[in-house]
């Protein structure tokens, strides 16, 4: 018997931490998780931690499939006695929690809109909570901008007197413009390239920052624009927020995030700019000499400091993340992560500014580390546990309120003791529903690949699976994307493996070659060799997995998205006869038209080597690793998923790879959506993404019989 089935008989049936089998943590009602009860999970966010420490304010997002859209609520927590209060409930939009200490007890600041009508816009409020004597009830949101546009990644000042945020600024002009007399005129001209992005059309507006200052009657005065005149964005797009800004703690600078490059598209090149509050032209470049990613700065206590994260090797998105700190008064600039061979994000000084708290991928998960100030300082891990856990703010007594999920449960809130490792749960948001369902089971299993090298995977298991039984199980291959994004325990809304598993599939999910939190070594490896060895490890984990009793080698699969949907599209040239269906969402199928389809071409720059068209050397590895090479091999059923507004993968990826398939008369199916990207938005278009899947998979794993209309 494999040694990770051993493990998992041999501790089957020992007590967990709650005093329960894992047999009795399925539940008792019989009930699995389904496409339409994922939707139905609350999702918690945006949550923040009062300056003194008392009150703990969050988020909670919901979906209503009949409607098609999420309302959310403003939950309160006074920490003291652990009472939670529903301050707002069922807005059209709540998000950039935030606290200052002005006001009694305190002021909590967010933007948001109530409904569609009332304000017209998504604008800024703010909450004065009480003095101690008095309770949370009826506590009432009072509006203090009225601006004609929303104001997006809002950052208070400590003192609550200025407030920065970022408002589009228009200073391209579109054909129109310059042609005044062809009103009617549809076109576009195009003089560079980041003409689109991501998922967006470049609008001819630019994302600046701007700055408020609160009037005495208690609104917002005129905005003052911080990059006037400047074509670059703050943050930098397409996933920069809010974390790119930082006040400092006297409120009398402004950090903050931009990318300036005469070629954007082949640059990662930001930078972190520290500006005086009032003095718009003061802007220091912080980072300066730095050739990739600069961002996320952050404070020390006393304002002496400046962190910020930054990448090294230019052109490289996944290069490893590193802590810089910047002396205000010396400019001087030195790394505060040197020798750790591992990622920081989510950094932060702690409450003595000593030391710095940052999350990091390891080993499949996602932790919380201390690192110690000053020469050899010293690395804690301040979080265990199979869980992807995220820093909210750190409480007196060396405990901290935190974020927790894994691949069972979405986020929830709890409270750290970092000394003991001990966390106690104080959201309970889908608790109520988790309580009726038979669960998963989720197990770790090691895996040799053919250099020798361990490969760690995820495995789910599903409800009622019994490794004593004669019960045989589908397997599904997951192959991640990125491609240097680790598998970790997070809870995904649409590749859910809490939902695999309950759909009656054991789940296989390979940290593959290319994957962070193995080291930068394993992390570098992809890089060039996309067909090579990421792919023998994929088909290294599927043949040691189906090795087991339990797997049912005649109904298997191999799944994933954007990387993970090239991984599929490879394999479906060269698995030798291991899968019996396959489903691609917005993957690469042609390298070389995926070279000029693209946007951000340093992505592809660095990953494949350059342009096919560089050198005989770069052509071979097009040559070799480019799936379209191996079309001829194709006889498993595919669905293929893509989005029209995907411009990272462009759609045109995904209709060769169907128009192959049907050439061939593979049994195969396109599921594409007009309105959507990279990732699927819509709550009904989520649903139906979740039954179109489920759907493949039974017709050509389980024998189910195809009554969908439109073939």
């Amino acid at each position: 018997m494999h040694r990770a089935l051993l493990l998992f008989v041999a501790t089957y049936f020992l007590f967990t931490a709650t005093g329960q089998t894992l047999q009795e943590q399925s539940g008792q009602a019989g009930k699995r998780m389904t496409p339409e009860l994922l939707l139905k999970l609350g999702r918690v966010g945006s949550p923040a931690l009062s300056n003194n420490q008392r009150y703990l304010a969050w988020t909670v997002r919901r979906y209503e499939l009949a409607e098609n859209t999420g309302r959310s609520d403003l939950c309160l927590m006074d920490l003291d006695d652990r009472k939670e209060v529903c301050l707002l409930e069922g807005w059209k939009s709540v998000g950039d929690l935030q606290w200052t200490d002005t006001g009694a007890g305190g002021e909590l600041w967010f933007v948001g809109q109530k409904t569609a009508e009332e304000p017209a816009e998504p604008q800024i409020f703010r909450i004065q909570l009480p003095d101690e004597n008095s309770g949370l009830a009826d506590l009432q949101p009072a509006q203090i901008s009225h601006f004609d546009r929303s104001p997006a990644n809002l950052k208070v000042a400590p003192d609550g007197k200025r407030f920065a945020f970022t408002f589009d600024v228009k200073l391209d002009q579109n054909v129109n413009e310059l042609y005044a007399d062809l009103p009617k005129a549809d076109a576009r001209i195009i003089d560079s390239l980041m003409y689109r992005h991501w998922d967006s059309w470049h609008d001819y507006a630019y994302s600046h920052l701007h700055v408020a200052e609160l009037a005495s009657d208690g609104t917002l005065s005129k905005p003052v624009d911080y990059m006037e005149g400047q074509r670059n964005d703050c943050p930098v797009p397409p996933f920069g927020g809010s974390e790119q800004i930082a006040w400092s703690p006297d409120s009398s600078r402004i950090a903050y995030t931009t990318k300036i490059s005469d070629h954007p598209e082949e640059s990662t090149d930001s930078s972190v700019w520290v500006v005086k509050a009032g003095e718009p032209g003061s802007a220091l470049d912080v980072s300066a000499g730095r050739p990739g990613y600069d961002n996320n700065p952050f404070w020390s206590p006393d304002g002496r400091r400046l962190g910020f994260h930054s990448m090294v090797r230019p052109g490289f998105e996944a290069d490893r993340n590193r802590i810089m700190v910047y002396q205000m008064d010396s400019r001087s600039l030195n790394e505060a992560t040197e020798n750790l061979d591992q990622n920081a994000e989510g950094s932060t000084f702690t409450a003595a500014g000593d030391s710095i708290v940052f999350a990091s991928d390891m080993n499949g998960t996602h932790q919380l580390f201390l690192r110690m100030q000053g020469p050899g300082g010293e690395t804690r891990q301040l979080t265990q546990g199979d869980f992807n856990w995220g820093m909210v703010g750190m409480t007196s007594g060396g405990k901290a309120v935190v974020t927790r999920q894994s691949m069972e449960r979405p986020d929830e809130l709890f409270l750290l003791d970092s000394n003991t490792g001990e966390a106690e749960q104080l959201s309970h948001t889908n608790d109520a529903i988790f309580a009726e369902l038979e669960l998963p089971t989720f197990v770790r299993r090691e895996v040799t690949a053919t250099d020798g090298k361990k490969i760690m995977c995820w495995v789910a298991l599903p409800p009622g699976f019994d490794p004593a039984d004669d019960k045989k199980w589908p397997l599904l291959l997951y192959c991640q994307g990125g491609p240097q994004s680790q598998i970790g325990q997070w809870f995904s809304f649409r590749w859910n493996f809490h939902l695999m598993a309950a759909k009656g599939y054991v789940v296989i999910a390979p940290n593959r070659r290319g994957l962070p939190g193995f080291g930068q070594a394993w992390n570098d490896e992809i890089s060039g060799d996309w067909g090579g060895q990421a792919m023998r490890d994929l088909l290294s984990a599927t043949d040691d997995i189906s090795s087991e009793p339990y797997i049912d080698t005649g109904r298997r699969a191999a799944v994933g998205a954007s990387f993970g949907g090239y991984s599929v599209y490879w394999l479906m040239g060269n698995h030798a006869g291991r899968f019996q269906a396959m489903i691609a969402h917005c993957g690469v199928f042609n390298l070389e038209s995926m070279y000029g389809g693209t946007e951000e071409l340093f992505f592809v720059n660095w990953d494949l080597g350059g342009p096919y068209w560089k050198s005989e050397e770069v052509l071979k590895k097009y040559e070799a690793f480019s799936p379209h090479r191996y079309a001829g091999n194709w006889d498993t059923p595919l669905l293929v998923i893509h989005g029209q507004k995907d411009f990272r993968v462009p759609v045109t990826q995904g209709m060769e790879a169907f128009t192959v398939a049907q050439v061939n008369r593979v049994p195969s199916r396109f599921l594409y959506f007009p309105e959507e990207g990279h990732w699927v938005q819509g709550a009904q278009n989520g649903v139906l993404w979740q039954r179109v899947f489920y759907d493949w998979l039974d017709r050509n794993l389980n024998g189910a019989k195809d009554d969908s209309a439109g073939k």
